[in-house]
This record gives structure tokens, sequence and C-alpha cells, in this order.
């Protein structure tokens, strides 16, 4: 499975009511950082069907980025039960993204 794009009409039904820890990245075309870590994102979500992806692009969405304080991208942030139980901000190798989950 691919990563989903989300936005704030989507975003209830995909992340906060997830049976499954959700794995968010908010980022935005322009930024280098987000072009690096989006391929592993992407990966991720190819590879683990226990995790659900999204995508957030914060240009689209800042209402969603404001509502999770997002000041720098990437940022990822990992959802459990409709509650935040991990963050990050910055490029990350995809192991430690996975260490995340």
């Amino acid at each position: 499975m691919s990563a989903i794009n989300v936005n704030k009409n989507s975003f209830n039904q995909e992340v906060l009511n997830s049976d499954k820890p959700v794995l968010i990245d908010f980022w935005a075309s322009w930024c280098g950082p987000c072009r690096m870590v989006g391929p592993l994102v992407e990966e991720i979500a190819a590879e683990r069907s226990d995790v659900k992806v999204v995508k957030v692009n914060v240009d689209e969405e800042q209402e969603l980025a404001m509502q999770f304080q997002v000041m720098s991208i990437p940022t990822l942030v990992v959802m459990k039960n409709g509650k935040i139980v991990n963050r990050a901000v910055g490029a990350r190798p995809k192991a430690q993204i996975l260490a995340m989950l």
C-alpha cells in the first residue's frame, strides 16, 4: 500500500479513527529534506501492513499543520488510538523512522 494523502476532511476517518498506528508525514513540495524523507515514507507504507502511513501537505492543509504545531518540515508524527506517541522534526534515516513506530 502507498501513503495516503489526507486533508482536514479525511483526517478524522484516516488518522483518528484508525485501528492501526499511524505515521503522519507533514511535508511540502518545495522542501528539500521532505523530498529525501518522502521515498522512505513510501517504502515504509509499502512494507508495513501493520501501520497506516499518511501525508499532509502543509501548504494545502495549514489548519492541520497549526493543530499539530508544525513549525519545521518534515515533521513526522506517530499516533496510536488518536493520541500522539512520537514526534520527530527533520530528515531521518529509515531506521530511525521505523524505530519511532
